[in-house]
């Protein structure tokens, strides 16, 4: 499974724009951590970019994940990615733990990059000069962005044993090399 194959299939199922976008946003982060790791980039990029790809079809739990597994079998997606996207919706942790630095790293980043995003959004710079302490800053808000889970971005960080600071100042690192996708540039780059 390469990326443009995984691209493919989210397209397909994915009509939301802001889905698509957090998609990619996922995906840099794995992507991101796999350089860091030493991991295989491409396998990390089809888990981050296909972890919610069955989001529209079965939002609610546990068809979202499950149900969207069975798509990606007939697909030809590897176990691997499969196990990972399983991995990070909780109802699934009794068969599939998150015991690999795969599904490790997908947990960590997924909630962390929509809230990043939502933070971003609100600022002239957007990424740009994006400090951890804007973001931890924002957490404590419980009004903004409340559907993200400040827990799992807390957790997220504790499962990859480093500092809540690093994983945010990784993620945005990350979210900056899709800025444009993600339609986040700074505003006085917009106008070039």
């Amino acid at each position: 499974m390469n990326r443009q194959q995984a691209w493919d299939i989210l397209t397909e199922h994915v009509k939301s724009e802001s889905l698509r976008r957090h998609c990619i946003a996922v995906e840099s982060a794995m992507v991101h951590f796999a350089r860091l790791g030493g991991h295989d980039e491409e396998t990390w990029s089809v888990t981050g970019l296909l972890h919610d790809f069955d989001y529209e079809l079965f939002p609610n739990p546990p068809d979202h994940t499950r149900e969207g597994a069975k798509i990606l079998k007939e697909r030809g997606v590897p176990d691997e990615v499969i196990d990972a996207i399983l991995s990070h919706a909780d109802w699934n942790l009794d068969t599939h733990p998150r015991n690999t630095p795969l599904r490790k790293t997908l947990f960590a980043v997924d909630e962390l990059c929509g809230f990043i995003h939502a933070v971003a959004r609100l600022r002239p710079g957007k990424l740009d000069g994006l400090s951890a302490k804007s973001v931890k800053k924002k957490m404590k808000q419980a009004s903004f962005a409340a559907a993200v889970s400040r827990q799992d971005i807390i957790d997220g960080a504790a499962l990859l044993e480093i500092e809540l600071d690093e994983l945010i100042n990784h993620c945005v690192q990350a979210l900056t090399t899709v800025a444009d996708e993600l339609d986040l540039q700074a505003e006085s780059d917009s106008a070039d």
